[in-house]
């Protein structure tokens, strides 16, 4: 029996659908580790991309991924060059199969199918996907190796069946999107595996963005007393691991030739939720192929950040910043906006928007005459918003550029945005990120600068953007929280009603706790009211980076038409 085995774990992007892309990925790896490494692994479905959605029931393009991996098979036969462990989907006798193909250098390949299908507020497999049996241990080059595709890993049933039947290392190809905590959540299961099989570990988890989701990678090897030896986050990498057996027959693992890799190679919270924010943008805005972003820049905290995330993704040179000042824009948010785009190194165009007010204050006069306007009319308010919408929208169809939406969690929340207005857009960096997290995230960004961002080092928003208090400037003297309440109450609220899915007077006993102060039920049976209504608003929002527990849209499913709270 081989007494050492060379790994390679490669932490790449995909892009579903794009096959051949995806497997000359796997190529050039093999061309890079030709004659040193026995194995490349690969994240789940690197092959087609992950997730698939419905994508994956097309027939034509199951066919296409078979032929794109029995091409790669035909490659390698006799090469010399590692094997590899790819993923894909696998034509069943009713739903295909998620699974992973093992090619060895004779072009023969070994099959492990996915048996725990995830059903959740993300990932809905069962309904593209057939359960396929238990694993069992693959017999590679003197080894036995423990496969578990994703879900199958977070369930501990199938890896202490694994071990039971001899595994000696498990493998872990996985599609594991980021929100706030999951790498803790990563490394205390792999923990609790580690601690019921005895086995060490090599989770191999995809990087890049997807649509909403964002896949921060977060790979890593933990030996077989649960210490971590290398993770990764938020790039491409490989790790280079040497699995040896010593004398007494046990596998470990060799720390010597780790690459690429720290076992502290993860970021904390808040640099985690930037770095997401900014690798979701720029997957989307590089995979659908647009040359840039355009947004509105009002002075405010909102746009402020998104454009930092935008320069930081794509670099100045690909974003275009735009004032649209009314006569309720003040001064300071003129100069603030103006200083954001300086420190920024960005283009910025002013288009006012008071024509546009003036012409629907004329079109609408005559049939609003005789129309009583109601206590709290918000309809000048709006039209101010949809004209800058409109505005954005003309320069997107002009440039090409993406308009980029710049409105946060806590407003989506409650519907404080306007349809068709400041909600327009192709995208949203913020749509799950509540305002006093955009708060905490303008303030690190202008105190650090980590590798990899686009954007100038140092400090990219104005400090009065970031005390002022936030207001949408439609009206004279408003401000955001006249209408919502201090944000601090307000987010402790949501974060109570939308992640935890709790009534109004568990949300304000929890929101009080997190506040240090009382929150009344009545406050939080008003925003519970508020983003009950909203949900029409939310449906017809751009998609949006997810960051939390619980999104709107993909985690949030709730009917339009719903009279209950109301």
């Amino acid at each position: 029996m081989s007494a050492t085995l060379r790994i390679i774990c490669v932490q790449a992007n995909p892009t579903v659908g794009a096959l051949a892309d995806n497997f000359d990925i796997v190529r050039r790896h093999r061309a890079q580790h030709h004659g040193t490494a026995d194995l490349l692994v690969f994240s789940e479905c690197f092959g087609t991309g992950y997730p698939l959605q419905d994508l994956v029931l097309r027939p034509g393009f199951r066919r296409d991924f078979r032929t794109a991996l029995e091409a790669l098979a035909n490659e390698m036969r006799g090469d010399g060059g590692p094997a590899v462990l790819v993923g894909g989907p696998l034509d069943g006798s009713a739903l295909p199969h998620n699974a992973a193909f093992l090619i060895e250098t004779d072009g023969s390949m070994r099959i492990v199918l996915k048996h725990t299908l995830p059903n959740d507020e993300v990932y809905d497999e069962k309904r593209v996907f057939a359960p396929g049996p238990m694993p069992s241990p693959i017999d590679f080059r003197g080894f036995r190796l423990g496969i578990a595709i994703c879900e199958d890993f977070w369930h501990g049933k199938i890896a202490q069946t694994l071990a039971a039947e001899g595994a000696e290392v498990l493998i872990v190809p996985n599609g594991s999107h980021f929100k706030t905590g999951k790498q803790a959540v990563r490394l205390s299961i792999g923990r609790r595996t580690v601690k019921a099989t005895g086995l060490p570990i090599l989770y191999v988890n995809q990087v890049g963005g997807q649509d909403s989701l964002v896949f921060d990678g977060g790979s890593y090897v933990m030996d077989r007393a649960g210490l971590v030896i290398a993770q990764a986050a938020f790039r491409e990498t490989s790790f280079d691991i040497r699995m040896e057996r010593g004398e007494d027959g046990v596998v470990d693992l060799c720390r010597g030739d780790i690459l690429g890799a720290t076992p502290n190679g993860y970021p904390d919270e808040v640099e985690a939720t930037y770095r997401a924010l900014v690798l979701g943008l720029r997957d989307y805005v590089n995979k659908n192929r647009f040359p840039g972003v355009v947004l509105g820049m009002s002075g405010g905290i909102d746009s402020a950040l998104s454009a930092a995330v935008a320069v930081d993704a794509l670099g100045p040179e690909r974003v275009l910043l735009v004032r649209m000042p009314s006569p309720y824009t003040s001064a300071e948010s003129m100069e603030d906006a103006e200083r954001a785009a300086f420190l920024l190194g960005t283009r910025l165009l002013t288009v006012p928007i008071a024509p546009a007010m003036d012409a629907f204050d004329a079109m609408l006069a005559p049939v609003f005459a005789d129309q009583p306007a109601p206590a709290a009319d918000t309809t000048f308010e709006n039209v101010q918003a949809r004209a800058r919408g409109m505005t954005l929208m003309a320069l997107s169809n002009r440039l090409g550029l993406m308009v980029l939406s710049t409105g946060n969690k806590s407003e989506m929340s409650v519907g404080y945005a306007t349809l068709y207005g400041d909600m327009c857009g192709g995208y949203s960096v913020l749509k799950d990120v509540y305002k006093t997290v955009v708060f905490r995230l303008a303030r690190w960004r202008n105190q650090h600068w980590p590798g990899g961002l686009l954007g100038p080092q140092g400090a990219v928003m104005p400090d009065r953007i970031l005390t002022k208090p936030p207001t949408a400037e439609l009206r004279e003297g408003q401000t955001d929280e006249q209408a919502l309440g201090a944000y601090g109450h307000l987010d402790a609220v949501l974060v109570g009603m939308v992640e935890g899915l709790n009534g109004a007077d568990r949300a304000a006993a929890l929101a009080s706790a997190a506040v240090g102060e009382p929150v009344p039920v009545a406050y939080a049976e008003r925003i519970g009211r508020l983003t009950a209504r909203a949900q029409y608003k939310r449906d017809q929002s751009p998609p949006g980076v997810v960051v939390t527990e619980r999104t709107y849209g993909l985690g949030w499913r709730l009917p339009i038409t719903n009279h209950y709270g109301l």
